[in-house]
């Protein structure tokens, strides 16, 4: 055994689920600086729904600059003031004293209203970007209602949890970190550039000689950011998507002992992740680091050849110590510039991912001019329909399928597994369209009426029910939120479930855990049947939705929907002939077309397919019967 053990965690595994379903996945980094001008001007333009917050951002955003570029100015005149007023020996150093109190509280006052007009604009951008957020966040939520399950079926419930909120957050920085702190960086810039040039045009060109490799290495940095941030964004949805499915599928993890195995595939997605952050980071910083070496290059050739001027009397100390304060300020958009750079490749990847998402449009959807459902006799007809998971073109799944049920009667759908019958299932209520023929309740063909109306109409009970994170009440009455007590109870003694309900402490307010984790895979099973039950639509479709209920407690389920639904047309899809034998038409299903049909006794009398599946089921159960009395003498003995 321990050998066994040992060749076992030796080997590699022979199929690597990160590799296999991960590796490959699509990246928008392929995207050029043209997609995102367009991805950031449409952020932009959805913040104009806050005009106001917006316009005082920006106001406060110009005073703030202007407060600050008048500080050199201050400095300049403050100390060529003292300095002349020294000159004058003993008799002046009163004087220059004031003076130098008066450009001290100037600019401690000029100081105190950049600052507050800066707190201005920082509450102002913080605000707009969390507005803006959350709109996006109701709007991609609603968007992920709409989109049809083809959609859902392609894309992994961690990805897009993913974009809905790392993408969203990128998306949501960008106010404030990006678009408005570049316009203060460039109001600073702009007019410090204008005032250092109209004092000493040579001395300003000198200053701002920094300015154009500082342009080159920002572009060439976000090119590079923008690279690593769809990349890393990627990396983070392979780890969304991780997590999602092993805290899922935990039981399996357990019962296979694949702890390691996870974590290893976490681990790997991780340090990929890292990587990339990592190499972002060296990204932002190297290029931080050379723009701030120029800038002091700069400075160094500002104060070298001030230095000199002043020396010779073509210049004052005030003046140079004006430039030299202006070169403070322009060390502010240096510094920053590679964070706004890092805002604005990250705000255009977030946001490229979540548009993506917010311009879909659900492939199955009403038709201009859809009507509500006009429900008279209850008729579902299906018309020599075709059907394939990926449209036209596709393997179909279903081949030329007809059959009726009306109103009172109920068809079962047999087949093997694969034929088709939970696609059956799945076109009723037009969770897809079909790819041929056509689906009719009372004559109209379910592409031309509401969703809403034929979603109400038709109730569909699955073999794995899905239950929230709520009491039991609210689970059965999840389709009427405003159902009273007795209509909830009511339904809860038509799937059998007031027996268990009665058990435990707090009844039908009893919670059941995330997925419904604390009830047995029947009492989730019965419970879905009470939420339909409860609605009582016109068509009911039973997908295998009793194969976890004991036969006794199946068959009492089976009599009280009887009476519950007399008036609904019935679909029972099933494996188990039980579940069906008492239905009005049975059809059985292989390769996705209709080989056999008619009612469980003359499918029987003709020796076909369905007659085989009938004597091994028949078989099984006298095979477990027979061994039940052999088990009861063991145990005796």
């Amino acid at each position: 055994m321990a050998q066994g053990t040992a060749s076992k965690t030796s080997r590699p595994p022979k199929t690597d689920l990160y590799d296999r379903t991960y590796a490959g996945i699509e990246s928008d980094g392929a995207r050029g600086p043209g997609d995102d001008a367009r991805v950031l001007w449409r952020i932009i333009r959805l913040t104009l729904r806050y005009r106001a917050r917006l316009a005082v951002a920006v106001a406060a955003t110009v005073v703030a600059a202007v407060f600050q570029l008048t500080i050199p100015h201050l400095l300049g005149e403050a100390v060529d003031g003292a300095l002349s007023l020294l000159k004058g020996g003993a008799p002046n150093r009163e004087a220059a004293r004031e003076a130098l109190t008066t450009a001290a509280l100037l600019l401690v006052g000029a100081s105190v209203l950049r600052g507050t007009f800066t707190l201005i604009h920082n509450y102002c951008g913080e605000s707009i970007g969390h507005m803006l957020a959350y709109h996006l966040r109701l709007q991609f939520y609603d968007k992920l209602q709409q989109l049809s399950f083809s959609f859902h079926d392609r894309m992994h419930s961690g990805e897009l949890i993913t974009r809905g909120m790392l993408d969203l957050e990128g998306v949501r920085a960008f106010m404030n970190t990006g678009f408005l702190r570049v316009f203060l960086l460039a109001v600073l810039v702009g007019a410090g550039a204008w005032l250092m040039l109209s004092i000493d045009l040579v001395l300003g060109a000198l200053a701002l000689s920094f300015v154009p490799y500082v342009v080159w290495r920002s572009a060439s940095a976000r090119l590079r950011l923008r690279r690593l941030w769809f990349a890393l964004q990627d990396r983070m949805g392979v780890l969304g998507r991780i997590m999602d499915e092993n805290l899922t599928g935990i039981r399996v993890v357990r019962a296979f002992a694949a702890e390691p195995h996870e974590m290893a595939r976490y681990a790997r997605a991780s340090d990929e992740a890292m990587a990339l952050a990592d190499e972002r980071i060296r990204t932002r910083v190297s290029s931080t680091t050379g723009m701030t070496l120029a800038y002091f290059i700069s400075m160094g050739l500002v104060l070298w050849f001030g230095g000199m001027r002043v020396m010779d009397g073509r210049m004052t100390v005030g003046t140079l110590t004006e430039f030299l304060a202006f070169m403070t300020i322009l060390q502010l958009p240096v510094r920053q510039l590679g964070l706004v750079i890092n805002s604005y490749a990250r705000a255009s990847t977030c946001g490229a991912r979540l548009f993506s998402v917010l311009d879909l449009e659900p492939a199955v959807r009403d038709a201009p001019g859809a009507k509500p459902l006009a429900l008279t006799d209850g008729v579902l007809r299906f018309e020599d329909v075709s059907f394939g998971y990926d449209g036209e073109g596709a393997p179909p799944v279903l081949r030329g399928v007809s059959f009726e049920v009306r109103r009172g009667r109920s068809l079962g759908i047999v087949g093997p597994p694969g034929s088709g019958k939970s696609t059956v299932a799945h076109l009723i209520p037009r969770y897809y369209d079909v790819t041929g023929g056509r689906i009719t309740i009372d004559g109209q063909d379910i592409r031309d009426v509401t969703l809403a109306s034929l979603r109400e109409a038709v109730g569909v009970l699955s073999q794995d029910p899905f239950l929230f994170t709520a009491s039991l009440e609210n689970n059965i009455a999840y389709g009427d939120p405003w159902a009273d007590d007795d209509t909830i109870r009511e339904a809860a003694e038509t799937a059998q479930i007031s027996g268990f309900v009665a058990g435990l402490p707090e009844g039908l307010r009893t919670l059941v855990g995330e997925r419904g984790v604390s009830l047995s895979g029947g009492q989730k099973q019965r419970i879905a049947i009470a939420r339909s039950a409860l609605l009582a639509p016109a068509i009911l479709v039973l997908d295998d939705s009793t194969a976890a209920i004991d036969a006794g407690t199946e068959r009492q389920i089976r009599q009280a929907l009887a009476e519950r639904a007399a008036n609904a047309a019935t679909v029972v899809i099933s494996h188990r002939l039980a579940a069906l034998r008492h239905a009005d038409e049975i059809v059985f299903l292989e390769d996705g077309r209709v080989v056999e049909r008619g009612t469980h006794r003359t499918l029987v009398a003709e020796g076909g397919r369905y007659a085989e599946l009938y004597r091994l089921q028949s078989l099984d159960a006298e095979t477990v019967g027979d061994a039940e009395p052999a088990r009861a003498e063991g145990g005796a003995e």
